[in-house]
């Protein structure tokens, strides 16, 4: 990560550098400003494990996605709602064991986020997960990549 953006202490301060990086036609730093501020609203959020703040990581990749397919922050409200409901790690594991693939893999690839995906997340923490998830997880990831 360009030593410029690992100095950046909020997500507003990334979204500025990313929006100068784009018009500068930098796509490195942009990505890098994304990945930034991925780490820093998890931070913020707080977290008891690794595996949570790698879920919550997760969710802000998403909403990444998000704001760039609507041009503007938008939160994964669906997601927040299962989230309070049934805390982090449940509803992590709830939307990979829905029996529909997310559409959320694609679009991390496409914006360089790929690491940020739910499944693998939960390939990264199998214990934190039921052997359910950790597989339904591994097999998309083939599915969808042909490599884990």
């Amino acid at each position: 990560m360009d030593e410029r953006i690992a100095r950046l202490g909020t997500a507003e301060d990334c979204v500025k550098f990313a929006k100068n990086a784009e018009r500068l036609n930098r796509p490195e730093l942009v990505e890098d400003c994304r990945r930034r501020a991925v780490e820093l609203r998890a931070k913020e959020y707080g977290s008891e494990s690794t595996a949570e703040k790698e879920c919550l990581q997760a969710v802000y990749a998403y909403e990444e996605v998000l704001a760039k397919k609507n041009g503007k922050r938008t939160r994964a409200s669906r997601t927040w709602q299962m989230i309070n409901r049934h805390g982090i790690l449940e509803a992590v594991e709830r939307a990979v064991n829905r029996p529909v693939e997310t559409v959320a893999y694609k679009a991390l690839i496409e914006i360089g986020l790929k690491e940020f995906a739910f499944e693998a997340v939960i390939l990264r923490h199998p214990d934190s997960f039921s052997a359910e998830a950790v597989e339904v997880a591994r097999q998309r990831l083939l599915d969808l990549d042909g490599e884990l």
